[in-house]
């Protein structure tokens, strides 16, 4: 593993005290080479949801079902993995305010 990996790994175990070391999603861990995709994995984002509910001031259903409604699936169902649009939920999610 690159020791840049490893660090986001740390710092990620950090902000996510509840979450164990392999149940780290890999897209989090990863970037696009501009880390600018406004997207990750629909484990990526119930992975955070403890930390996102806590710091939101929201229960963890509600920000379960605003991720369940911000999953967009592959395109015909066939072709590639589903994903979160993390910009469509956060503003989801400032709408609650």
């Amino acid at each position: 593993m690159l020791l840049f990996e490893d660090q986001l790994i740390k710092t990620f175990l950090q902000q996510n005290p509840d979450v164990k070391r392999e149940n780290v999603p890999v897209d989090l861990v990863t970037a696009s080479g501009g880390g600018l995709d406004p997207h990750i994995s629909p484990e990526a984002a119930l992975v955070q949801v403890a930390r996102i509910a806590k710091t939101r001031n929201i229960g963890g259903n509600k920000l379960i079902q605003l991720v369940n409604q911000q999953i967009e699936k592959p395109f015909l169902g066939i072709l590639g993995t589903s994903t979160v649009n993390v910009l469509r939920l956060n503003i989801a999610l400032d709408k609650l305010k």
